[in-house]
């Protein structure tokens, strides 16, 4: 699987990386290497997030919120 993510210099010093399929997935590290292996990591951890089913007869709700 192919996964895209963008790299930047954090100000501080080292690098952070996001990637943009995965909203809210996003890590940090001193090195290339190191924020690679965070990387992998963030995402099978955002990729394995268990998300509940419905219950049973709820209500859907659909807000429209004005332009």
């Amino acid at each position: 699987m192919k996964i895209k993510i963008v790299v930047h210099e954090a100000e501080e010093g080292g690098y952070w990386a996001e990637v943009p399929a995965i909203p809210g997935c996003a890590t940090e590290g001193d090195t290339m290497d190191d924020l690679m292996a965070n990387l992998r990591e963030a995402i099978e951890g955002c990729l394995s997030v268990e998300v509940a089913p419905p219950e049973p007869g709820g209500v859907e709700r659909i807000l429209e919120l004005p332009a």
